[in-house]
């Protein structure tokens, strides 16, 4: 029933994330917004692993994906079909991801938990954006991160009179 039924046209790059279990949790958010595809890339795990699969609940069957080595293999695929790529990190010129005005299609990229978005990913990017933390820690976890953003992106696409 869903199997043809249009997609936001939302690519979402994983760049290097460690933990098969937020890989899983991605897909299963981009299932959520039916997301046009993950891209993964460096050392981010790709299924079929227990890991994603268990947090993924089935999202890795219903989820288009594929692989590239690095996200500058992936971001130059992107480009040559015209489409923007987002990188959510802290930077000082990042604007606030809710005050930002997506066009589509549109590419995110998310980067490793720790170190985030490699500089040369972030050399590539069109724009940053960024969550606003008011509290101790400087950043959420990042399938959390990817929940908020992902539906930030939704609900501009469907404003705007899509699906």
């Amino acid at each position: 029933m869903l199997k043809n039924a249009p997609r936001l046209p939302l690519y979402v790059i994983l760049e290097n994330i460690r933990s098969l279990f937020n890989v899983g949790s991605i897909f299963r958010t981009a299932d959520g917004i039916r997301a046009a595809k993950l891209i993964l890339t460096g050392y981010t795990g790709k299924p079929p692993r227990k890991e994603i699969d268990k947090a993924a609940l089935g999202a890795v069957e219903t989820v288009p994906w594929n692989y590239y080595r690095t996200s500058r293999e992936a971001i130059s695929e992107l480009k040559k079909k015209d489409i923007a790529i987002v990188a959510l990190e802290q930077t000082i010129n990042s604007f606030d991801f809710n005050e930002y005005t997506y066009t589509f299609p549109v590419a995110i990229v998310l980067g490793n938990e720790y170190i985030g978005i490699e500089q040369e990913t972030l050399n590539l990017c069109d724009v940053c954006v960024s969550i606003p933390m008011c509290g101790a820690k400087l950043s959420l976890n990042v399938s959390t991160s990817f929940g908020i953003l992902g539906y930030e992106i939704l609900s501009q696409y469907l404003k705007n009179d899509h699906f």
